[in-house]
Parts: C-alpha cells; structure tokens; sequence
C-alpha cells in the first residue's frame, strides 16, 4: 500500500477544507492510505514513511504560515536526501496572490529534490481588511474540486507507479 501525507496548516478554516478535499480525492484510491496532519503535529518520520505529499497552507503576509515553515524547519535535514524523487503538490489558501508562498514551498522541495506534479494550486479569497483576514473562509464548491482532483491524481499516480 502507498502512503500519501498530507501536511497543513489553517488558522479560518479555508486551508484545511482544501486539505481536506484533496484528501477526499485521494481516498479515491483504495490502495493509498492517506495521513491528513496538523503542521505542528506532522514531523519527520511522517516524510520519511510517505510515498507523495500535499502541501496546504495559508498565505500570511505573502509567506507560508508560521506553523508550516516550522514543520519545514523541523523536517528538513533529518530527510534531506531521504526523500529524493517523490511527488508533491501545493495547495495555498491566499488572501492576494499566494505566488510567494508557492515559491517558498518550491524552493524547500527542491532542495528536497521532490517532482511536482502539478502547478500550485492557489484559491484566492481576496481578503483584504483585517476583518475579512481574520474570518471564517468558506471555499467554493469549484475550488473544492480542484483540490480533489489534485489529491485523486497524486494518489492514482503512486498506485500506478509513475511517479
């Protein structure tokens, strides 16, 4: 059996629906387990054990979130070089553009010497009041689908072996 980590962090609510999403595609695949975790509770040896990862974060101040650059923090030597070749996709809930944090997270797998199997995908809530950051975010049905698809593909593409 394939494992699929999927590691994320979400202060409104709108990273972990897409996390969640992508893990409802992915379970799609019966031979794939998948392991949906809290960046502050995802450590290395979940890197080590899983065959592809999601990433979900929010953007903060045109940045990953802080609880997710700890996990990378945390997680980067002890699988430096122990994880090369593995697939990876990006999922970034953004309040503008959400381009830096997908930079930030593509510098960090290439280090890492992940594939990526797909563009990052950004869902933009255009939130740009302090009131409108700080909310509940409710992400759309079509956004949801696009986070699905992501993880049923990542997790086809492992039970295949292409990746």
């Amino acid at each position: 059996m394939k494992k699929l980590l999927i590691v994320f962090h979400s202060m409104t609510g709108g990273t972990y629906q897409m996390a969640q999403a992508s893990a409802n595609g992915a379970a799609s695949e019966p031979d794939v387990a998948v392991n949906l975790i809290h960046a502050g509770e995802a450590g290395a040896s979940e890197l080590l054990e899983a065959d592809g990862y999601i990433f979900a974060t929010p953007e903060n101040l045109a940045m990953i979130s802080g609880v997710m650059k700890d996990f990378f923090d945390r997680t980067y030597y002890p699988a430096l070089d122990r994880i090369v070749g593995r697939p990876y996709a990006t999922l970034i809930c953004a309040g503008s553009d959400g381009e830096n944090a997908a930079r930030q997270i593509h510098r960090i797998a290439t280090g890492w010497r992940l594939k990526p199997i797909a563009v990052p995908l950004i869902v933009c809530t255009y939130a740009q009041t302090p009131d409108e950051i700080l909310a509940k975010k409710e992400i759309g049905q079509f956004d949801l689908q696009r986070c699905e698809e992501i993880g049923a593909t990542l997790a086809a593409g492992l039970t295949l072996g292409i990746y």
